[in-house]
């Protein structure tokens, strides 16, 4: 639930701006009684109104109702003795927070209802009172009837976003365990048999080197030979895994950008990068994670990305010009940092971030696999 004291999220500013109008504001109807008694009883049910409304934020169980109804009550009070149903606003905003279906349209329908019923009375005891600011009791009605559905439509569809985001995870896991299990079945079934074949046969040709010492070349040259057999199926199984090329994937990137309404520039040709395989999928996958962080978090609107290949590394440049990324993106919702980090360290490279006007994430990559790979 939002801070207790924020009525407008997202507008930090215009909420304290807001707070300050309607807790101050009360004051003026109550004192504008000539009884100091009248007065007392004023001031003290405000303050009643706001200890509820705190409570009712502490609240974790079902006395939340309890407290929400001491709104409601006091908000009829003050309505009737004051003219002030202005009070109605931030028991509706609150209602708008409660998750509970149930809960909320019970709460919703009483607290429009009294809400409702003590403007009707008010009018009929002392006309005077409400007529002047009519205008402001039809805003306020339309404001209690339509805050809370605005509040508890936005928090339900940010639910269900998380629980999308996190569906959309957990098949990722799924479907990275499932490619694991796989590689793992077929390279039983390539290697298995062969590799105890070579045993055998190794075991056979140690027997038979002193006492049949051709009979022994022979089992060595079928034992070559299986290998070699053995060898050409792990290289097409590897072929033969899925890989993530970086050109690929930013023709999907350039997709999503554009949704996003985001200006993409892009420098350096991915295609005349001489990669390996394992260290392009990795990449690929990092760059995929970096711009979705530029689409989620950066509220920019250019992306620059950079490809380079010194003699050295290979190097990936993303760049936007957003609010940046404060604490190195320790603090970042998520695990998409994270998650490029742990990906890098796979194949020894590393992540920086530099956060002045925008954000600016260096993705380095050795070019050492390559450079082995090339000497085998």
């Amino acid at each position: 639930m939002s801070s207790w004291y924020s009525i407008f999220p997202k507008s930090p500013w215009l909420s304290i701006y807001a707070w300050a109008v309607f807790c101050l504001l009360p004051f003026f109807f109550i004192f504008r009684s000539s009884s100091g008694y009248e007065i007392a009883i004023g001031i003290t049910l405000l303050l009643l109104f706001f200890l509820s409304y705190r409570f009712s934020y502490k609240s974790k169980s079902g006395l939340v109702y309890m407290w929400i109804s001491f709104e409601i009550i006091i908000n009829v009070v003050m309505t009737l003795l004051f003219g002030y149903l202005y009070l109605s606003i931030f028991t509706a905003f609150f209602i708008g927070n409660i998750r509970n279906p149930v809960g909320f349209f019970i709460m919703y329908g009483l607290h429009i209802a009294f809400t409702i019923m003590a403007i009707v009375i008010g009018f009929f005891i002392e006309i005077e009172l409400f007529l002047p600011q009519i205008h402001f009791i039809l805003i306020s009605v339309l404001g209690t009837v339509l805050l809370p559905f605005n509040l508890y439509n936005r928090n339900k569809r940010e639910k269900l976003e998380g629980q999308l985001e996190h569906a959309k995870e957990r098949i990722s896991e799924l479907i990275i365990l499932e490619e694991r299990e796989r590689i793992a079945r077929d390279l039983h079934d390539t290697l298995g048999q062969k590799l105890s074949l070579i045993g055998l046969k190794s075991d056979l040709a140690g027997r038979l080197i002193s006492r049949n010492p051709d009979a022994a070349e022979k089992e060595l040259l079928d034992i070559r030979q299986t290998a070699s057999t053995a060898l050409k199926e792990v290289r097409d199984l590897v072929d033969d895994i899925r890989m993530t090329k970086l050109e690929d994937e930013l023709i999907r990137i350039k997709q999503i950008l554009k949704a996003a309404e985001m200006e993409l520039t892009v420098k350096g040709n991915p295609e005349e990068m001489d990669i390996p395989p394992l260290v392009e999928n990795v990449l690929s996958m990092c760059l995929k994670e970096a711009v979705t962080n530029v689409v989620k978090h950066s509220y920019g609107a250019k992306c620059h990305i950079e490809f380079e290949q010194s003699v050295n590394e290979f190097l990936i440049r993303v760049e936007d010009d957003g609010i940046g990324i404060p604490g190195k993106g320790i603090n970042l919702p998520g695990n998409g940092i994270k998650g490029i980090r742990e990906r890098l360290d796979f194949v020894n490279g590393s992540l920086d971030i530099e956060a002045n006007a925008g954000t600016k994430l260096t993705i380095r990559v050795p070019d050492i696999i390559k450079k082995n790979a090339g000497g085998d």
